[in-house]
């Protein structure tokens, strides 16, 4: 196909995607596919079409997606492989409803932990892809929704975008590699999300980390224009391509919500392995000078006694561990996890989705303990001990064979990480340098490091003024920045 055909076709395409993009979340005509798979040159596509449930995944979805995505990824002709949703969301999450429906029958609890399984099996093999991965979410995307964008090379966040890890609100855990991704941002923001099952939205959800790039909704036609043009890209094209795209912050949109004195209040509180000892620091900050801090502190109290006290403990503990495993480990974790809340190790889970999903009731269910310190020690280990009656034979992810180390770095496009920026000032960045650096030289080093890259400048700044002291050499002719932030 000529240049100009194919540039024919990508503007047609274009067009008939943002129709679809804009379409109102009526039902579906009972013919149309529930994942549409598009392919334009050397571009493929697959679009969520389930916009009457968000796009949620359910078997059907999980059964189509993952033998093209392996075939994608097999194929020469293939050179990115783009995800989208149809409607107001990217997707909203696994179909619980109906792996609750399961696990309530005995005959059934196999087909319940059979769909954790098999969506965990598709979130790795996306993250394992060795062609560019570009997840859209232009939209509501959480939990199974994160799953498949978390660990994709590139993340697009707009102003749409709402971002959410909310299975604490329906008595089950944070999943889909959650462990994994969730506990390598920066600081404990991961912690909080996790256990408050709270939201980001917009710009924030690129400022916190959690997308490496945000643009406007109305440039993604022309982004999609731009990548059909592209024949085997490197990541490096994509990135720039995506860059160029990209808008600085206006002066009207809201700050990230935890910057500043709410994000050191934020670390200070989630740093604890127990949630009892989060939830007091909470109620000692209600008590600070800083209304900010005081405010967020009773809103957070207010999110975690609405959460299910065992799912809180269970999520702290996934979270600390998943930090020192690997992607599939974390997904492993995850996987007997699932199979001993689908087993009755808790009731909360189908307590939460009857109350939460079915009845939508804002009143806070009726979790069993009631009482954070109710939660005995015996009652989390039904989750992770190898000899819980919970997980005997429980079922292992069949993957296909990844070589070591093909795995995608989810954080390489993003903004610089807050450990990133402290090894610079400390002088123990891979790059190079030394101790003793100005502010404008640590944003000069990140200039280079992330050549053209908005919003980095904004996030050097931020992290320094919360992380660092000034120093200078008593003549009042050079000032430095010491790290003074303790590390994890």
């Amino acid at each position: 196909m000529s240049r100009s055909a194919r540039r024919t076709a990508s503007q047609r395409t274009a067009a008939i995607s943002q129709h679809i993009m804009h379409a109102s979340t009526s039902a579906a005509p009972a013919e149309e596919k529930t994942v549409l798979f598009e392919s334009n040159g050397s571009l493929r596509t697959y679009i969520l079409n389930r916009p009457s449930k968000l796009n949620a995944l359910d078997e059907p979805m999980l059964s189509a997606l993952r033998p093209k995505i392996e075939e994608w990824g097999a194929s020469d002709l293939c050179g990115t492989i783009v995800a989208r949703g149809v409607g107001r969301a990217f997707c909203i999450g696994g179909d619980v409803a109906n792996v609750v429906k399961d696990a309530s029958n005995p005959k059934t609890v196999p087909q319940a932990v059979e769909y954790f399984k098999r969506e965990f099996e598709l979130d790795y093999i996306l993250a394992a892809l060795k062609k560019p991965y570009i997840a859209i979410l232009d939209g509501m995307t959480m939990g199974g929704g994160v799953g498949l964008a978390a660990n994709a090379q590139f993340r697009i966040a707009t102003e749409h975008t709402v971002f959410a890890m909310p299975e604490t609100k329906i008595g089950y855990c944070p999943d889909v590699g959650g462990s994994h991704f969730l506990s390598r941002l920066d600081g404990e923001i991961g912690t909080y999300l996790a256990l408050t099952s709270d939201t980001l939205s917009g710009r924030a959800v690129f400022e916190h980390g959690l997308a490496t790039h945000f643009i406007p909704a109305r440039r993604i036609p022309q982004l999609l224009d731009r990548l059909v043009e592209l024949h085997q890209p490197h990541a490096s094209v994509i990135d720039r391509i995506i860059e160029d795209l990209s808008s600085e912050r206006e002066a009207s949109e809201r700050p990230a919500p935890f910057i500043g004195a709410v994000r050191t209040a934020l670390d200070v509180a989630f740093r604890h392995n127990k949630v009892e000892a989060i939830i007091s620091e909470l109620e000692a900050m209600v008590a600070t000078e800083n209304k900010e801090v005081q405010k967020w502190a009773t809103d957070t109290l207010q999110m975690l006694h609405l959460r299910s006290p065992t799912s809180l403990k269970v999520a702290l503990q996934a979270i600390r561990r998943g930090r020192k495993l690997s992607l599939r480990d974390a997904l492993d974790m995850e996987l007997k996890i699932a199979t001993a809340f689908c087993r009755g190790a808790s009731p909360d889970f189908a307590t939460g989705v009857k109350a939460v999903l079915v009845e939508k009731s804002k009143e806070r269910p009726n979790w069993s303990p009631s009482s954070i310190n109710d939660v005995s020690p015996a009652i989390i280990n039904k989750f992770f001990d190898q000899n819980s009656p919970f997980l005997k034979d429980a079922p292992a992810l069949e993957l296909p064979d990844i070589e070591s180390g093909t795995i995608s770095n989810p954080l390489k496009y993003a903004l610089p990480t807050e450990e990133e920026i402290g090894s610079v000032v400390k002088g123990s960045h891979a790059s190079g340098g030394g101790l003793s650096m100005r502010l404008d030289e640590v944003q000069a080093r990140f200039a280079d490091l992330r050549p053209g890259k908005l919003g980095v400048k904004e996030k050097v700044l931020e992290v320094v003024n919360r992380c660092c002291v000034v120093t200078d050499n008593a003549d009042g002719n050079r000032v430095w920045l010491k790290w003074k932030h303790a590390s994890r």
